[in-house]
């Protein structure tokens, strides 16, 4: 039991950190009219384009972006386009009230909505790549990278992303419902970790009567155990950090720092995310990298393994869509602003109450979908139609849970608007 709480407050301050880059990045776009141009500009090829017609297009792309069999999602029409703001304003909303990452949510919710898998991860990606390289908040706290600790993480993030989107271009190639399994799988072990500690830690604040804090916290950077340990062993090269804000710094060994950004690279190669979640909590609790540096450190990272990631595993085998992805952009950006704001009207312990079902509707919808896939390529005796219906049950568990929350959410920030304004101008 204390080996699950160690590793769930793991987790949970990962998701809690990555909301927080999250709300931040938004803010600064959002609060910048240049940047706010800049997604204008990036939104030309979809108005111009209209509605990309994969299957249509699909014949005269060249085998290097994969034709139309890695190209084209299972269907796509402008009823996804719209699927895919709906899906980016729930995933903004969960990160902006919640304050732990809904970014979990978008690859399992893309792929409920027809798109495969290894095309959701692609496409989630470089949302995350376009937000990050836009969000100014990058270089507003870029004066607490650690460069030479970047550095030799980010060798270990491009082998691993590398190996991530290898992986997943390999199963796809061999039986793209083998990759959708794979992938389904992946989702549904760390939703369904993530969900149920976070489902338990609700039920323990509730029963303990503690409003807790929405937005979690407590990430101060004392060593720990492991982290002396670590730091002990004399492996050279040994990278320093941290000589600003410690009496001689601290010093690590290189091959911890290459093995943890491997363990990220692969994370966000496999599942589409940036990473972040993983870094935050690998640095603080793990190698023992102050918070400040740890902070401004993955802020750097994020840009580049989400960047590699998407472009050279996604991108130029036709892994991506750039409509879904800005229609993601778009409607993350808004749900980030509204939930945000309903935190300042709802005790702490609702929200973490909501996260724990939202968390856990992705899971139920990602278990959900794998016994028909495993069923259809002949690993499970299990006939095509229940295949069939345990997946629509799953896909309206998830989309009723979060559409749902949407709505409160929404209804809550409408009902109170007035008072929200008032304490802005206060």
């Amino acid at each position: 039991m204390s080996f699950f709480n160690q590793w769930g407050k793991f987790m949970m301050a990962g998701a809690g950190y990555m909301a927080r880059w999250e709300i931040d990045n938004a803010k600064a776009i959002m609060g910048s009219k240049k940047l706010r141009m800049l997604l204008g500009l990036m939104l030309i090829p979809v108005i111009l384009g209209g509605i990309a017609f994969a299957d249509d297009i699909a014949p005269v792309l060249p085998d290097l972006l994969g034709g139309k069999k890695a190209y084209s999602p299972a269907f796509y029409s402008f009823g996804i386009f719209m699927v895919s703001i709906a899906i980016g304003l729930g995933a903004g909303l969960i990160t902006g009230c919640i304050g732990a990452g809904g970014g979990f949510i978008i690859a399992p919710a893309l792929m409920s909505a027809g798109i495969k898998g290894i095309l959701a991860v692609g496409t989630d990606l470089f949302h995350i790549f376009a937000k990050a390289i836009m969000g100014s908040v990058i270089h507003r706290k870029m004066g607490n990278v650690s460069v030479p600790l970047a550095v030799v993480f980010l060798i270990g993030a491009i082998v691993g992303a590398t190996a991530g989107g290898i992986i997943n271009r390999v199963l796809y190639e061999i039986n793209p419902v083998l990759s959708d399994a794979f992938i389904t799988t992946v989702y549904s072990l760390m939703l369904g970790f993530l969900g149920f500690y976070a489902m338990f830690d609700y039920l323990k604040a509730r029963k303990a009567g503690s409003g807790g804090c929405a937005h979690g916290g407590g990430e101060g950077a004392e060593l720990g155990a492991l982290s002396k340990s670590l730091q002990s062993v004399n492996f050279p090269p040994m990278v320093k950090f941290d000589q600003d804000l410690t009496p001689g710094g601290r010093q690590i060994s290189w091959i911890f720092l290459v093995l943890s950004g491997a363990l990220v690279g692969l994370a966000a190669g496999i599942m589409g995310v940036g990473g972040g979640f993983l870094t935050f909590p690998i640095f603080v609790y793990v190698l023992g990298v102050s918070s400040m540096t740890t902070v401004g450190t993955d802020i750097f990272q994020i840009v580049f393994t989400a960047g590699f990631a998407s472009i050279s595993q996604y991108a130029i085998y036709g892994f991506i869509f750039y409509t879904l992805a800005m229609g993601m952009l778009l409607g993350s950006l808004l749900g980030i602003q509204i939930g945000a704001l309903v935190t300042k009207v709802v005790p702490g312990i609702t929200i973490r109450g909501f996260y724990a079902m939202a968390v856990l509707a992705g899971f139920v919808n990602r278990i959900f979908a794998l016994p028909g896939k495993l069923g259809e390529m002949g690993y499970i005796p299990i006939s095509p139609a229940l295949g069939d219906t345990l997946n629509t049950i799953g896909i309206w568990a998830f989309f009723v849970v979060i559409g749902g929350f949407s709505v409160w959410v929404i209804g809550t920030f409408l009902k109170n608007i007035q008072n929200l304004k008032a304490e802005g101008a206060h």
